[in-house]
């Protein structure tokens, strides 16, 4: 997996990544556009999940364009990125056993949210962020959290709002579980460190 980590890193591959996840975060908040024109003003930074998560991660990858880091935005993007891609990949799945008639557009949510985990754990040998920087990751998700389940403002599937209360107690050890994997991966002494190119 070393290889694929130092292949990343470089200018190329950082430069395809940074247009791969552009035209991702652009279509995201597009497929959030029904819900975001209900959403009251003050909700709207905390609806469109996954296209948020993978807006920070243009920053980060725009400054390892500029050898250098962006703490805050590193946190961010390892721990939404893995939070909102398996969450979304749980959904899709979900519902792709409840019901007869599965879209297309559900089979490519699945690998693209896969896809989002996947990157920000190739990626986390790469971040400087420190413990302070994870905290307010984590208070971000937690936030979200309530915003989306105790406020109502949780992506819309067609079938999942009958089970909010239960996803919501999911998502809660979900964000609980990727905060304490974030640590893992950046913080604590066993994870592993690169240095970009």
């Amino acid at each position: 997996m070393r290889w694929i980590q130092y292949l990343l890193a470089t200018r190329y591959m950082l430069v395809l990544v940074l247009i791969v996840n552009f035209l991702g975060t652009a279509y995201g908040y597009y497929w959030y556009i029904p819900q975001l024109v209900e959403t009251p003003a003050v909700f709207l930074p905390f609806v469109p999940d996954s296209p948020t998560a993978s807006f920070f991660f243009l920053f980060v990858l725009l400054a390892f364009l500029m050898k250098r880091h962006a703490p805050y935005f590193e946190a961010l993007a390892l721990v939404t990125l893995i939070k909102y891609g398996l969450w979304a990949v749980g959904m899709n799945l979900f519902v792709l056993v409840s019901v007869d008639d599965f879209p297309w557009e559900g089979y490519m949510l699945i690998g693209s949210h896969f896809a989002m985990a996947v990157q920000a754990v190739l990626f986390a040998p790469y971040y400087r962020f420190h413990m302070r920087h994870l905290v307010v990751a984590g208070i971000w998700i937690l936030h979200n959290d309530v915003i989306d389940y105790v406020f109502g403002m949780m992506p819309r599937y067609s079938m999942l709002s009958a089970y909010s209360n239960e996803i919501g107690y999911v998502t809660f050890w979900l964000s609980i579980a990727v905060l304490l994997v974030s640590y893992y991966l950046v913080l604590s002494k066993k994870s592993v460190k690169l240095e970009l190119p």
